[in-house]
């Protein structure tokens, strides 16, 4: 987290959230809401009549606090569990580790 110069209640950092219960990781996919991202997490699950596993995935809301400044599409986050601060977010960002192979490039406009 860097300075605490915004305001922001649901950082877990200068707000009144606690963190407690699971800490999970997964990959930014979404970030077209104000302080929330989406992160998707893939897991594998057995099928015990073919002894096989398949992949599946979960979305989730995470709320992103202002300290945290650039976040892209990519990225891997680790988020904690705090209570819930929407009708869908229950987890805080609380690192966010750049993705791999990916260098700063020169943008034009």
């Amino acid at each position: 987290a860097i300075e605490g110069s915004y305001i922001d209640k649901k950082c877990p950092f200068t707000g009144n959230v606690s963190i407690r219960g699971r800490i999970l990781s997964g990959v930014v996919t979404k970030m077209k809401m104000q302080r929330t991202i989406v992160i998707r997490r893939d897991y594998l699950h057995y099928i015990r009549k073919y002894n096989r596993f398949e992949k599946r995935h979960k979305n989730m809301s995470v709320h992103l606090s202002p300290c945290f400044r650039d976040v892209q599409i990519g990225d891997i986050v680790t988020v904690g569990e705090c209570r819930p601060l929407s009708k869908t977010v229950r987890f805080n960002v609380l690192k966010v580790t750049k993705a791999a192979g990916t260098k700063k490039q020169f943008q034009k406009f």
